[in-house]
């Protein structure tokens, strides 16, 4: 777990080896096993400098997030003291009077790179895919070793910011451009280099902070910046927190952090906390406030449910527990595309960066030259960003075959139908494509609503047809949605599964239904929001507090991001084909309104709901919108009822889902949920929010709605039978390989 050795010259290397991982993690054993390692080093008189490093590609990931999933959260003060002894344990490397390098060999993140903040010189192998970084806050955390105190202390608060309130990971070279690292060197001369640095001829000498009266000076090496007397934070005149840029600083980054969060996510408020306390206090001191807040985050349900699904959800997602066994895995060559539509170019575009050959196929050639000039336009973005080479922009592009002809499709693997989405126009896409495809070639539908067993009618070899649903923009959405047919088989199902990962997206996996999950969950926020409209709440309001609700942007903003009419298109096939009615709601009301009264189809048309400039960016709401109905609107209501309702509807939504069987994995469905249309990411996902909540609290909330509001907030059966068996989702619907 931690090899140790000492050679001649009195240089001690520890190095973090876990066996039976692909990467290092810290635990209890291997903290444990470091700390043992590290103090044999420090009280051994033959040592004269350490090296911490890896034995693997990487150097360490971080905390395993399992231990901290699993935590006994219940008393605080047990936590607080094991977490103090992490905070101990890399305050005891940084005064125990000897030099300690870490020659980081990849990537470092969390609590890793937390440990290299630790030592007293950092060195790093030259490796453009090795990223160091603090991504707790993704995870609803904040860095628990010290992470909060040091960097700031290294490179000031402004640039500490996006590290430690965004997560984000830098590459070596960006990191030691702002002082986190000392050099980047090659990865073949980094053990030799960290050594030469010990080495070294020390010339100076200092007596540390921490040293009580009369200590005498030792390697100023073997002492970090904050240990120094007269230590000064950067950025800061005087180094003074309560200095007008510092004031400046924190007023504005609380008003930053209140602006991106609205308050939902507790991580970056107590991460600016964290700070603006710590760097008024003794080091020691600070890392004792940064323990109690990690301990206050950690108690909070909001981690837990955001580890579960983030992390651990969203990994089983992508190594594809959904697949079924016994198939043999599909190395994917050539696919087609039907439609160069700005979904089908998109498609199109992901596949192709995935370094596949692709048939893009269109009614006429203008048609299918426009789709590939689409895909140019996209591999030019990358290009000019400094993502991609041109020459292999130039390669990727010469893999795409833009054509009218259906022929083409003769050798592909997979088809992926990108048409209008009308059952006659798919219809007639399937079996042209059919007619000419290699029987074991998957065919799959791309759409958000048609029922994929209806579409697969058509298909002579409906076991092969399969439903994969991208969400728009293709190139920027991780989730993809698989859909089963009735008739669908376990191989086109597998290797639908190999496509989507070979392009690197999330999939999940769904049985049919009109909808499916994600759409049909999706649509009751849209649908609540314009509930509210009608019951005449101000429509400022109700955009507000969709995004206090934790959603990336209000019910109105997503209409018009969907297309006002495409909304009022599902709206009335919905009426008509599942409510069985020609009588026209309040809600279908206004989308009428706006669409055919007024001619606003949404943001495509750079007016909808909202008026938008020529980049099609939002600038106000409209004001004939708020003229409508006479224009006088109710701004009495209650924003938390609000709130409830938008956030509730949703959840409710997915739990009907899994009685009906449309989803049967709570991670695919908090996943899909986050990852497909925003579903509030501190919650963990709308089945994670129930089941934090209890199936009890929830049916009680959904009983006090539906009394106010209506029926549709009426509890299923399900969740009224898992409220009184004191069931969660999580336990009734476990995959059967971690039920067992």
């Amino acid at each position: 777990m931690i090899n140790y050795n000492v050679d001649a010259d009195g240089i001690a290397t520890i190095t973090w080896d876990m066996p039976n991982r692909t990467m290092n993690v810290l635990n209890e054993g291997s903290i444990t096993a470091y700390a043992g390692a590290l103090e044999t080093a420090l009280k051994d008189d033959k040592v004269k400098g350490i090296i911490v490093t890896s034995g693997k590609a990487d150097f360490i990931a971080g905390a395993d997030l399992e231990m901290l999933l699993n935590a006994d959260t219940s008393d605080a003060a047990k936590l607080t003291d094991q977490f103090s002894q992490l905070q101990k344990l890399f305050r005891r490397q940084e005064t125990g009077g000897k030099p300690i390098v870490a020659a980081i060999n990849g990537t470092a993140l969390g609590g890793g790179f937390e440990i290299c903040l630790a030592c007293h010189y950092r060195i790093a192998a030259a490796n453009p895919r090795a990223k160091v970084g603090q991504p707790e806050v993704k995870l609803g955390l904040l860095p628990g070793g010290g992470g909060t105190q040091r960097i700031p202390r290294l490179i000031g608060v402004m640039n500490a910011a996006p590290i430690l309130l965004e997560g984000k990971d830098l590459p070596v070279e960006t990191a030691k451009g702002m002082g986190l690292i000392h050099e980047v060197v090659p990865a073949n001369e980094l053990l030799t280099r960290a050594k030469a640095w010990l080495t070294a001829e020390s010339k100076e000498t200092v007596v540390p902070a921490y040293a009580g009266k009369g200590a005498k000076p030792i390697d100023a090496r073997a002492v970090q910046p904050w240990d120094r007397p007269g230590f000064k934070t950067p950025g800061f005149p005087g180094g003074q927190v309560w200095s007008p840029v510092g004031v400046q600083t924190f007023i504005g980054g609380n008003a930053m952090i209140a602006a991106k969060t609205s308050g939902v996510y507790p991580a970056p408020k107590a991460i600016m906390s964290c700070v603006y306390e710590g760097l008024q206090l003794p080091f020691d001191t600070a890392l004792k406030v940064e323990t109690r807040y990690f301990v206050s985050l950690l108690r909070d349900p909001v981690a837990k449910s955001m580890i579960r699904t983030l992390f651990f959800g969203l990994q089983e997602a992508n190594k594809l527990a959904r697949r079924p066994k016994g198939v043999p895995k599909q190395e994917y060559k050539k696919i087609g595309v039907l439609g160069a539509g700005l979904m089908g170019a998109g498609i199109a575009t992901v596949s192709v960066q995935a370094g596949l050959d692709i048939v893009l196929v269109d009614r006429d050639q203008p048609s299918a030259d426009k789709g590939k000039a689409h895909i140019a336009d996209e591999l030019g973005k990358l290009v000019k960003r400094g993502r991609l080479a041109q020459d292999r922009a130039d390669a990727m592009l010469a893999k795409v075959t833009a054509t009218p002809d259906f022929g083409a499709l003769k050798d592909c693997q997979l088809v992926v139908e990108a048409v209008f989405e009308n059952r006659e126009v798919k219809a007639e896409a399937t079996k042209k494509a059919e007619a000419v495809l290699d029987p074991k070639a998957v065919f799959a539908s791309n759409t958000s609503t048609l029922p994929i067993t209806g579409l697969a009618e058509v298909s002579v070899r409906p076991e092969s047809f399969i439903g994969i649903h991208f969400f728009s923009p293709v190139e920027r959405m991780g989730l993809v949605e698989i859909i089963v047919g009735k008739k669908t088989g376990p191989r086109a199902l597998a290797l639908s599964l190999d496509y989507v990962r070979k392009i690197r997206k999330t999939p999940i996996v769904v049985n049919d239904s009109r909808g499916f999950y994600t759409s049909r969950c999706f649509s009751t926020y849209t649908q609540e929001g314009l509930y509210m409209v009608a019951e005449r709440i101000a429509p400022p309001l109700i955009e507000n507090v969709g995004r206090m609700s934790g959603m990336p942007m209000g019910p109105l903003e997503v209409t018009d991001s969907v297309g006002v009419d495409t909304a009022l298109k599902i709206t009335r096939q919905f009426r008509k084909e599942v409510f069985k009615t020609e009588k026209p709601d309040p809600t279908e009301e206004i989308l009428a309104w706006i669409v055919e009264t007024s001619g606003r189809l949404g943001t495509k048309a750079q007016k909808g709901f909202y008026d938008y400039d020529a980049k099609a960016k939002r600038t106000r709401l409209w004001p004939g919108f708020l003229d409508y109905g006479g224009g006088k609107w109710r701004r009495d209501a209650d924003p938390e009822e609000l709130k409830l309702r938008l956030i509730t509807i949703q959840a409710l939504e997915a739990a009907r889902c899994f009685e009906e069987g449309v989803i049967t994995d709570p991670r695919d469905a908090d996943v899909g949920a986050i990852l497909g249309w925003g579903f509030a990411p501190y919650t963990g996902g709308p089945i994670s929010m129930i089941d934090t909540m209890g199936a009890a609290a929830f049916v009680k909330r959904c009983e006090a709605l539906a009394a106010k509001h209506g029926e549709r907030f009426t509890p299923n059966k399900l969740l009224r039978e898992m409220a009184a068996k004191g069931e969660t989702f999580y336990q009734r619907f476990a995959p059967a390989s971690k039920a067992a």
